[in-house]
């Protein structure tokens, strides 16, 4: 996945239905994003580092103070590593601010990647509104597989 020119992450889920790690419930984990959030925040990290930015490992979050709380996950350690709001005796570290507008250092990082809207591109005009709603009423009818089988 690309995110606006500046990084990219893989997130696999498993095929497992029984795995509740990566399912949302209220009981096991409040903060689900926090999975996107950290697999991103690795990407900003990488690139940090290609660049030559001094920053703490994003895992880093126990040496400085930081807990994994129950309702919110990382959440606090998360908002001060993006906003280089970390305390230490040498004074505030986290992600540098310019890593924000920086694109991987590395071209070999888009490799594997593409862009979402060529997944999931939007409807341009009412023309392309009208075919995609077309298109998806007779994939649920199951019409658009039974018509190509035809056309064999």
């Amino acid at each position: 996945m690309d995110y606006y020119g500046i990084g990219f992450s893989n997130i696999r889920l498993p095929n497992d239905s029984k795995s509740y790690m990566y399912k949302y419930s209220q009981r096991i984990n409040t903060f689900p994003e926090e999975v996107f959030l950290h697999e991103f925040l690795h990407s900003l990290e990488r690139n940090a580092e290609e660049y030559g930015y001094e920053r703490p490992e994003l895992h880093d979050y126990q040496k400085y103070d930081y807990e994994n709380e129950i309702l919110i996950g990382q959440k606090k350690w998360y908002t001060d590593y993006m906003n280089q709001n970390i305390n230490t005796t040498s004074g505030k570290i986290g992600l540098p601010e310019e890593i924000y507008t920086l694109k991987p250092a590395k071209s070999s990082n888009f490799e594997d990647s593409y862009k979402m809207e060529d997944v999931f591109k939007e409807p341009e005009n009412m023309i392309e509104e009208i075919r995609e709603l077309i298109e998806n009423l007779m994939n649920k009818l199951g019409w658009k597989k039974a018509l190509s089988e035809e056309v064999e």
